[in-house]
């Protein structure tokens, strides 16, 4: 086999990988990788802002508005605005989305960030550098992306 062909064969498997993690967790909690991930921002921060979801986890405001327009229809989360400044709307998960939360396994890029954590400074950086690489040889630079690891279009996952 060719590298190419060695590594073309690499990236399917962490693919794949990642489809069946993400279809385990639908399974098990209903929710998708983003959902859990955008749920997970909220339970650290009651009352975040729609903005400081979209900053910490690395998504556009605007698909973190229609991450929360599914998790409000399923009475996950609710959204409140400021008695003090109007403009102002604070997230906050509901008893439901709380237990939901807490039931929920851990993500798969969680099992992977213990794992990459005991790699030393420089495997760790070479790693990156080869993901970037990739992902810039892919046209993939500039594609929206959270440190979720899930597969397919946000779109039709939220």
């Amino acid at each position: 086999m060719q590298k190419d062909e060695e590594l073309l064969v690499a990236l399917r498997k962490v693919i794949r990988a990642i489809d069946l993690r993400s279809k385990q967790l639908s399974r098990e909690v209903g929710l998708t990788g983003p959902q859990l991930l955008v749920m997970q921002d909220i339970g650290k921060a009651p009352g975040i802002m729609v903005r400081q979801i979209a900053d910490h986890i690395n998504l556009s405001a605007a698909t973190v508005t229609s991450i929360l327009d599914r998790l409000e229809a399923k009475n996950y989360v609710q959204r409140i605005r400021s008695t003090e400044d109007k403009r102002k709307v604070g997230v906050f998960l509901t008893e439901l989305g709380q237990e939901t939360l807490k039931d929920a396994p851990l993500p798969f890029q969680e099992h992977f960030t213990n794992r990459f954590s005991l790699l030393k400074d420089w495997e760790q950086s070479l790693m990156v550098s080869t993901m970037q690489r990739i992902a810039n040889m892919m046209d993939a630079e500039d594609i929206d992306a959270s440190p979720m690891l899930e597969v397919g279009s946000l779109e039709e996952k939220l």
